[in-house]
């Protein structure tokens, strides 16, 4: 991590180095993520910086990526009776919409 300034504040920009020790890739890997807009960053002279909010929810984004996908693989794998306690769960029903 970064050091913290005198007055306490914590840096509101990060550099590519910081932002990697943060997420535990490699810079290149860092940097990746920035060319392809994946983490936005800004051009501060000739160096990139990750603004901390930014890469927070980057982070947040990542956490609900594989939370979905953890969902996802369960209810992909929902009716095999080996994965599902011995049981075929039957399909999700759709609501039913009235009409006057």
């Amino acid at each position: 991590m970064p050091p913290v300034p005198p007055d306490g504040d914590v840096a509101r920009f990060l550099t590519l180095a910081d932002t990697a020790e943060i997420l535990a890739i490699s810079v290149p890997e860092v940097a990746e993520l920035v060319r392809t807009a994946e983490l936005p960053a800004i051009r501060v002279g000739t160096a990139w910086r990750v603004e901390r909010v930014v890469l927070e929810a980057f982070i947040e984004g990542q956490y609900e990526e594989a939370r979905r996908m953890s969902l996802w693989q369960e209810s992909a794998y929902a009716d095999i009776p080996e994965l599902s306690e011995g049981r075929i769960l039957p399909p999700a029903r759709k609501p039913t919409t009235e009409t006057d």
